[in-house]
């Protein structure tokens, strides 16, 4: 007798604390059930030659908004422009350093069996550019996209070693670039097998992906000269992949920048306000993660949109 007592009280007392716990405000029920996570944003760059100092234009926005960056990454020009940033330079010096530059500063015309161009001189313009030169010494997670030419596989970089030789291996355009030796395998530039390294930015912790996408000029014109035709291959290739970088992208900056050519370094100030008019544009959706980090925006999303 005296234990059926104590177990109906225990029931009745389980009772009063479970409609306790029914009865919780909505709001109160719903704070307990998810708790607020803080966005970490992971920024991919894509490259186009000259046409990257419009990241800078972008970073310039982010930055002058108070938009942290949780993660960076990049390939070719991009993975020029990740390595700064992560390493402690500002917009500004990305900016100035790209508007001043010239192909010659990266590249000696130097015919070879495998490229026209060797990316030795690369090096010493990292070396005045960046901050440090070791991926564990980075400010932020940074994480670099090459191609290995023997297998097609993207080869990803984020630590720990020097930055060097896989900054130049994703930059080293097939057919121009001599490819780069990395510990037994030749590599190339990291959009042949993924045009932005989206997936590596999600893979360094981001929660919130914005691809930075710089349109090449369209196909109104025929091309003039063999690169040209190289280049318009890359272009169709690349758009018969391009949903495997925009399924791991939460948004896409795409600045304006299709009528500048691929060496148009002087053209760098334009560049870099496309840059910036492309950031504006994309503010509102991003402050709104951190408004509410569940409302992430459709993968793919483009702003402005691309023709």
């Amino acid at each position: 007798m005296d234990q059926d007592w104590i177990f109906a009280g225990a029931r009745r007392l389980g009772g009063f604390f479970g409609n306790l716990r029914r009865s919780r405000p909505p709001e109160e029920a719903a704070e307990a059930e998810s708790p607020s996570v803080t966005p970490r944003i992971g920024l991919a760059l894509g490259g186009g030659f000259a046409r990257g100092i419009a990241h800078a234009g972008v970073l310039k926005i982010l930055e002058q908004h108070q938009i942290p960056i949780y993660s960076i990454t990049g390939v070719s020009s991009g993975a020029i422009v990740a390595a700064a940033y992560a390493s402690g330079a500002s917009p500004e010096e990305i900016g100035r350093a790209g508007c001043v530059m010239r192909f010659g500063d990266v590249g000696r015309w130097s015919l070879g069996r495998l490229g026209l161009v060797g990316s030795e001189r690369m090096r010493g313009f990292l070396k005045r550019l960046l901050k440090t030169y070791q991926f564990e010494q980075m400010r932020i997670p940074f994480g670099v996209l090459a191609t290995d030419l023997s297998s097609g596989k993207p080869v990803t970089f984020f630590g720990p070693g020097s930055v060097f030789d896989p900054i130049r291996a994703s930059c080293s355009y097939p057919g121009l670039f001599q490819p780069v030796p990395y510990q037994g395998r030749l590599l190339v530039d990291g959009a042949m097998s993924m045009e932005i390294p989206a997936a590596l930015a999600r893979q360094l912790g981001a929660t919130h992906v914005i691809s930075v996408h710089l349109p090449a000029r369209g196909t109104s014109t025929n091309p003039s000269n063999v690169f040209q035709v190289v280049n318009r291959c890359f272009q169709i290739l690349q758009s018969r992949s391009e949903d495997s970088w925009r399924n791991e992208t939460d948004l896409v900056i795409a600045p304006d920048v299709r009528d500048v050519d691929w060496d148009a370094f002087g053209r760098g100030p334009e560049l870099i306000e496309a840059g910036e008019i492309a950031a504006l544009a994309a503010l509102p959706r991003i402050k709104e993660w951190f408004a509410d980090p569940q409302a992430l925006t459709a993968p793919g999303a483009l702003l402005p949109a691309e023709g």
